[in-house]
């Protein structure tokens, strides 16, 4: 059994562990604005070309209609890469 001694101890320890968790969230999230914004779809005309390096600038619509009409091969299919090899456990 706990005296009174550990028992104000645990629930102050308590307390200023959520204090210290709720304040850390709200100085750690997103704006609710920027939240909505990433929630929200975009339309591909209005998101910025990419730089692919050694080949140039590629807008969105061009790689979409690229894939969709080179879809990438199944798993197993004669001329499908190979699985990235992990080396170790890590990120």
């Amino acid at each position: 059994m706990l005296d009174r001694t550990g028992v104000i101890f645990c629930s102050a320890s308590l307390v200023l562990a959520m204090l210290v968790s709720a304040i850390g969230f709200s100085l750690g999230a997103l704006p609710p604005e920027t939240i909505r914004a990433a929630k929200a779809p975009m339309p591909p005309e209005s998101l910025p070309d990419i730089d692919i390096p050694n080949f140039g600038q590629v807008s969105i619509i061009d790689l979409m209609g690229y894939y969709i009409d080179n879809p990438p091969a199944p798993a197993g299919a004669p001329g499908a890469s190979a699985p990235a090899v992990q080396r170790f456990g890590g990120c």
